[in-house]
């Protein structure tokens, strides 16, 4: 079989470890796309593993599992890994003791404060990071007060850098959007956690025991999910069902190991 490129794809059938965005790869907002059931059941039967690795940090993890469970997927806390979780990470190697003001959903913050950090959504001193991940309880008090903490010398991190997320009738602004308009105001710009840093991945691999050469990252923007494999050095599937198109990939830098249609095609392929 070959993709959508002429590119032979059999080396895919010998994948164990899936890591599966989210967004515009295996759903639409709240459309479950054809073909994700076949596949995550295909990968259990041959022993492999998925895990949903997703830069949208605007939802926990347990706030996921109850999405996909109400998609007809039955998850756990073990298959995902979330910009958030990535971002603890880091908070946790560089701002353990830290007073940390975030600019985030409800959902975000619960999860840094869960983890045991000093968490402040006020205009406050001696702040010493800014987090700002992707807000869908966005307002315009909160945007005053992010501008008013970024006065101060504080490092200044967020969650992903996405322009856009997928919705029903196309497309939204996105974390890295809202970081442009912030930039404008104060000529402050982050430094962003997950995708395309390759963390995510290096930390799936890790965790399964899983080698690069059995590793695969399916995901349809060019700059986040097949970026981010690139800089892990692992093989990427760039799904057509999403951000990216054709063109994107024909004149664009990045290149996807293999183009493909969608996740249904992805499971014609590697079904034994």
């Amino acid at each position: 079989m070959k993709d959508y490129f002429g590119k032979c794809v059999n080396e895919l059938k010998n994948k164990k470890l899936f890591l599966l965005d989210m967004d515009g790869t295996i759903y639409q907002e709240n459309t479950l796309f054809e073909g994700t059931l076949d596949l995550l059941e295909e990968i259990k039967k041959e022993n492999g593993k998925y895990v949903f690795i997703t830069n949208n940090s605007s939802k926990s993890v347990d706030a996921y599992i109850e999405k996909l469970n109400t998609l007809g997927i039955k998850s756990v806390k073990d298959d995902f890994f979330t910009s958030s979780q990535a971002t603890i990470l880091y908070l946790n190697e560089k701002h353990k003791n830290s007073k940390i003001y975030v600019q985030g959903t409800r959902s975000l913050v619960n999860e840094l404060v869960q983890a045991g950090f000093n968490i402040t959504e006020e205009v406050e001193e001696n702040i010493d990071v800014v987090v700002m991940g992707f807000d869908t309880e966005l307002t315009s008090q909160k945007l005053r007060n992010t501008c008013e903490v970024l006065l101060q010398d504080v490092e200044y991190i967020a969650t992903n850098p996405d322009l856009v997320c997928p919705v029903s009738f196309g497309y939204v602004p996105d974390c890295g959007s809202v970081a442009i308009m912030i930039k404008n105001a104060t000529g402050k710009y982050p430094k962003f956690i997950g995708k395309p840093e390759p963390t995510m991945i290096n930390f799936c691999m890790e965790k399964y025991g899983f080698t690069k050469d059995e590793t695969v990252v399916i995901g349809d923007r060019l700059y986040t999910d097949i970026k981010s494999a690139i800089n892990a050095d692992v093989t990427s599937i760039c799904v057509l069902s999403g951000e990216a198109t054709l063109d994107d990939i024909i004149n664009g830098d990045i290149k996807p190991t293999f183009t493909i249609s969608n996740i249904e095609e992805v499971y014609n392929i590697i079904k034994k």
